[in-house]
């Protein structure tokens, strides 16, 4: 069975998609809105327990106004074309980030949305949408602070008021368009995320690439720490609390 069970991915390459066939950089977008759809049905398919991808960075604010609002709509449509099947599919769906700057229709969707896939027990899948990873890690640390004043946080505290905790850690985390950095994404669930940078564009992503990644990754040794390999982050994490007691232990005889 693969260890694969969340992965992430940063959508890039739309805009040099389209520049390089001589078009605007939104008719990128549109056609990459396309391979979202793709995507998320494969991810459906090979059974992953969750997929989150980054749609819309805080950091995208500085783009023309003509691309924000081409890609604002695109969430909008993705919204209502997609929302029988993510229905029809128990997919639990959500959207991460500030999304008050949204249109009040694109809000409404999306609360819809969420509110008729809560129960759902299929993939949990998450946009990032208007998101910074640094931001949510302050507004988790603010609010913790906020309710517990004076208290110590903890790793679960923090984890627990992350905006979708139920995913777990990330991982595996696909970067298309060919740069290879992770730009200010889910900064805190990546802490040991497998990274697969792929030079195609996402508009040319396709699903038999998908899997062919996650075949691919599913393959590496991953070792959270430890000399040899491991099926989980937590399996790691209780090796290294049992070897740390007995080293304090003799050291203190």
């Amino acid at each position: 069975m693969s260890s694969i069970k969340h992965v992430a991915i940063i959508m890039d390459g739309n805009g040099r998609w389209a520049n390089k066939r001589l078009r605007p950089r939104i008719w990128g977008h549109v056609r990459g809105s396309a391979v979202v759809s793709d995507i998320v049905r494969a991810a459906d398919d090979i059974g992953l327990k969750a997929l989150t991808m980054y749609a819309f960075s805080t950091e995208n604010w500085s783009r023309p106004l003509e691309e924000v609002s081409t890609l604002f709509r695109l969430l909008k449509k993705f919204l209502i074309k997609e929302k029988n099947r993510i229905l029809a599919n128990n997919i639990k769906f959500k959207v991460i980030g500030e999304i008050q700057n949204l249109p009040h229709e694109t809000i409404s969707l999306i609360k819809e949305m969420e509110a008729l896939t809560a129960e759902a027990t299929g993939l949990k899948l998450t946009f990032a949408f208007n998101y910074g990873g640094r931001a949510e890690i302050l507004r988790a640390v603010n609010a913790f602070h906020l309710n517990y004043p004076g208290r110590p946080m903890t790793e679960n505290d923090l984890n627990d008021l992350m905006y979708r905790p139920e995913t777990g850690d990330v991982d595996l985390m696909i970067r298309t368009g060919g740069e290879q950095r992770i730009s200010n994404f889910l900064l805190w669930q990546m802490a040991y995320a497998e990274m697969y940078f792929t030079p195609t564009r996402w508009p040319d992503f396709t699903p038999s690439e998908f899997k062919k990644i996650i075949e691919h990754v599913s393959c590496r040794e991953r070792r959270f720490g430890n000399v040899c390999g491991q099926s989980a982050l937590e399996h790691s994490m209780e090796k290294a609390e049992t070897n740390k007691s007995v080293f304090i232990k003799g050291a203190n005889l």
